[in-house]
């Protein structure tokens, strides 16, 4: 799935929009056992409540793509006889009314997820009746292409709140205000089936993860039977210490410096051509920015073998996940810079009398805590 495609369903989630009739879920305690079931519809209860159900589940479809958004495949022969994929279709294709298949379900995910404290799972089917749209991007809402039917799962941590004092205006007083259950935000979940160029795909699942250094591989490999992808954190701390590692004595400031303003570059392109598809760089585009850097033959060739190696000769990653094209930062034990991604030329490294040193031009606007100074004298 693509970004627009990804808002496309997140406008579902509204009262007037979604075709959800009813959610259901159970609650688990910090023992792994569920305490209850419940099956709400969401006609019946309160509209500020529905909202805010609604709220949550979209929330399962929120952040980056490819950082907490990233798309899972199936293999042929698990579409065509997996356990976990069938269960899938169960759940989906009775519109979570098979008591069976959603307890069996319930069953998978508490197996595997392993949450600090009690949380709710949450099951939601929706059926959209997709309006065609035309080669140049008209949407025509009494024209349907089809109709994607879809489940979605959201866990969410059930957190206790604090104490606290409460003004009761009725009564023109004070209370204290006991601790509560409150329901966070998803923490992990999932859409079934994909919606693949504004289609259905069974062979498709979109999977969501909150923390960026954790993707819950048990989870995945229970209710997916499939190996985790590596979080962008990771692959980020992979990617920092593959060019630290194979650039050696070449790993300079100027080298780094252009290997984030190339990606920056990037990022800032495809997000101005607004493409739909998700930005990626292969290994190749990566060696062609070192070359470019002044690197040796000899240290890009290391870079390629430990590239194979950690990611995969064909892997292309995504450059949101390898650098932050919002900061550019330089640090030492004692001091850290950052400066403006666009303005990283600011910066250079030197060598004065056999001592490393960090220069930043400062031409105007210099202060210190908050006091404007003057930079006089010269070198």
């Amino acid at each position: 799935m693509n970004e627009k495609e990804i808002a496309e369903i997140r406008r579902r989630f509204r009262p007037d929009k979604s075709n959800i009739t009813h959610v259901r879920g159970c609650y688990v305690n910090d023992k792994r056992e569920i305490v209850s079931e419940f099956d709400q519809s969401l006609a019946l209860m309160p509209q500020e409540e529905g909202e805010k159900i609604l709220t949550t589940l979209k929330r399962t479809l929120s952040g980056t793509l490819g950082k907490n958004l990233v798309g899972l495949s199936f293999a042929t022969e698990q579409v065509v006889d997996g356990e976990e994929h069938k269960l899938l279709m169960a759940l989906r294709g009775s519109s979570l009314k098979e008591d069976d298949a959603v307890r069996a379900f319930y069953q998978r995910v508490i197996e595997a997820v392993n949450l600090e404290g009690p949380y709710l799972i949450l099951l939601a089917h929706d059926t959209y009746d997709v309006p065609f749209r035309s080669k140049d991007g008209e949407t025509l809402d009494d024209a349907s292409s089809e109709i994607y039917s879809y489940i979605l799962c959201s866990v969410c941590p059930v957190k206790m709140t604090k104490p606290a004092l409460c003004y009761y205006v009725p009564e023109n007083s004070f209370h204290s205000l006991r601790p509560d259950w409150l329901v966070s935000p998803p923490e992990l979940g999932f859409l079934f089936p994909a919606f693949d160029d504004r289609s259905t795909n069974i062979y498709n699942a979109l999977y969501y993860t909150r923390n960026l250094t954790e993707n819950h591989p048990e989870f995945i490999e229970a209710v997916f039977r499939l190996e985790a992808p590596v979080p962008a954190a990771e692959q980020k701390e992979a990617f920092q210490s593959i060019l630290s590692e194979t650039l050696a004595e070449e790993c300079h400031y100027d080298v780094l410096q252009t290997v984030h303003e190339q990606f920056r570059e990037m990022i800032e392109e495809h997000k101005a051509n607004k493409e739909p598809e998700p930005l990626v760089v292969s290994k190749d585009t990566v060696k062609s920015v070192l070359e470019h850097s002044g690197v040796s033959g000899e240290h890009v060739a290391a870079f390629d073998r430990k590239y194979d190696a950690e990611f995969g000769a064909d892997t292309c990653l995504s450059p949101r996940n390898l650098v932050d094209d919002r900061q550019f930062e330089v640090r030492t034990p004692d001091v850290t810079i950052r400066v403006n991604p666009e303005r990283s030329d600011l910066i250079e490294t030197r060598i004065l009398n056999g001592a490393r040193y960090i220069l930043i031009r400062a031409d105007e606007g210099v202060e210190v805590n908050g006091i404007d100074i003057r930079i006089t004298g010269e070198a």
